[in-house]
């Protein structure tokens, strides 16, 4: 009797998981956008990212689609209006999706060595004879995008530091809009000099530039590494379910192309580093528009 019992208790209970799972997953959306920043080109992007894209819709059991953005502000507005659902970020445009999207970071990169960060970067044409940042002086000069972290906000606080207002001390200042467009650049001789990071440096490496190309003139401390963020509108059970489905995430081939080794939990508290980062550039900026 008492064996009779607890087999239909177990069974009964077992019913209930399943259909709270089975109704959990009836609120899942059919389709989940997987918006990423512009750190390269549309088709590099959709090459290093392709694998990863398979796993998560054979995890997850939904059609994934992957949209690479025109610039960072694309990303973090698409998922604050809902039409991305998942997205990877920088550690800065990650702060600002938390702030204007409710985004939620689930899991970060590690690199290749598993360290969860990365460097910012300095670099210049190799054979240019710009080695130090003196050198670079009424030169030519590239920031990536407003939102990025190595490409803009982690060299302007640097710059700070050393009293150098770049509008002053560049001959010219742009915006590449990626990484690649900054590195690709520098090699073309286009641009004297810009900010990278060692991460986005090491993905084009072997493929469209060598380390013999450049001069590695400044190098940053430790960076909160990239995390990948979902929107806080999405069922709980799929937010678990996604970042279960990055951390288990092994494809050799896929992570060598993204040049990381793999995916670890995140929380928000992550990126306060880069929060007061953001302060200190807001008020510098401040500082400086109370001098005019």
């Amino acid at each position: 009797m008492k064996k009779s019992f607890l087999y239909l208790s177990t069974l009964l209970l077992l019913n209930i998981i399943l259909a709270t799972t089975v109704q959990a997953k009836e609120t899942w959306p059919k389709q989940l956008t997987f918006g990423v920043i512009p750190i390269a080109s549309s088709r590099n992007m959709s090459n290093s990212f392709g694998s990863l894209v398979q796993h998560l819709e054979k995890e997850l059991g939904l059609k994934v689609k992957l949209q690479v953005a025109g610039d960072y502000a694309g990303v973090i507005t698409g998922m604050q209006f809902g039409h991305v659902d998942i997205a990877y970020l920088g550690p800065k445009s990650y702060v600002e999706a938390a702030n204007r999207a409710g985004a939620e970071a689930i899991v970060l990169e590690k690199d290749l060595n598993g360290t969860p960060g990365y460097h910012g970067l300095i670099l210049s044409k190799k054979g240019s004879g710009l080695k130090t940042i003196e050198d670079l002086q009424g030169k030519t000069w590239a920031f990536t995008d407003p939102h990025s972290t190595s490409g803009t906000l982690v060299p302007t606080v640097y710059f700070n530091k050393i009293n150098i207002d770049p509008q002053q001390y560049f001959s010219k200042v742009i915006y590449s809009g990626s990484h690649e467009a900054s590195i690709l650049s520098i090699k073309a001789g286009k641009i004297a000099a810009a900010s990278t990071n060692d991460l986005d440096f090491n993905r084009g490496l072997g493929k469209q530039w060598q380390k013999s190309d450049f001069n590695t003139i400044w190098t940053s401390d430790l960076i909160p590494a990239a995390p990948m963020a979902v929107r806080k509108g999405l069922p709980a059970s799929l937010k678990s379910a996604i970042q279960q489905a990055f951390v288990s995430y092994s494809d050799t081939d896929g992570l060598d192309k993204l040049k990381i080794s793999g995916y670890i939990p995140a929380t928000d508290s992550m990126y306060d580093s880069i929060r007061t980062l953001i302060a200190v550039k807001k008020a510098l900026k401040e500082k400086k528009i109370a001098k005019q």
